[in-house]
């Protein structure tokens, strides 16, 4: 009875050791699922009050101004006119920088005189008493780069394209095809490309 007793006694002093070293060497385990949510940085550009981000290509009419000449009827164009047309930029819904490229195309065959000769950027708080600042461009291209700053956001710009029908020393344009141009049906055209890209 006394070897049955410690027989016994063996045994659960064999498994009391046996489950403490198992609690011992486990690991804690458990699972869970779980979701990740991180919202898209907008993107949406507005030219002239059109989305061009939902299309892969945009069509859009800019209207010129013409400048007032005194020697000229209101709303025409002569050789010594002088105006202007002005892209909107609203990028107001965008919060990633980017990089705007436009490119400037006169279809200027039948009037070689007429020529883009500068730009600038007006803010959409500019006023009457703030002071422009006028770029000439490179090939009839102009870029920039707007830096996306989160304490102050991006706001709608323009930016105003100028040209003029020269009239010079280095005219193109004789007096007779000038005036054979006026007689004409003819219209000028500029196109202008836009392309916009997120700055990385």
């Amino acid at each position: 009875m006394l070897k049955k007793f410690k027989l016994l006694l063996v045994i659960a002093t064999l498994a009391t050791t046996l489950s403490l070293m198992s609690n011992t060497y486990s690991r804690y385990v458990a699972s869970s699922t779980g979701n990740v949510e991180v919202e898209f940085a907008k993107w949406q550009i507005l030219v002239n009050d059109t989305d061009i981000t939902t299309n892969t290509s945009s069509n859009i009419s800019f209207e010129p101004t013409i400048e007032t000449n005194e020697n000229v009827a209101d709303n025409k164009i002569a050789p010594s006119s002088t105006g202007y047309f002005d892209i909107e930029i609203d990028p107001t819904n965008v919060d990633t920088s980017f990089k705007y490229t436009i490119n400037l195309n006169i279809d200027n065959e039948n009037i070689p005189d007429l020529i883009i000769t500068k730009y600038t950027i007006i803010p959409e708080n500019h006023t009457d008493k703030d002071v422009l600042v006028y770029n000439y461009l490179v090939d009839n291209k102009l870029e920039n780069t707007l830096n996306y700053d989160k304490t102050n956001p991006f706001t709608k710009f323009t930016v105003r394209v100028y040209f003029q029908w020269y009239e010079g020393e280095n005219e193109l344009m004789n007096d007779t095809m000038d005036t054979e141009l006026a007689n004409s049906d003819t219209t000028f055209k500029i196109n202008a490309s836009i392309n916009f890209e997120q700055a990385l």
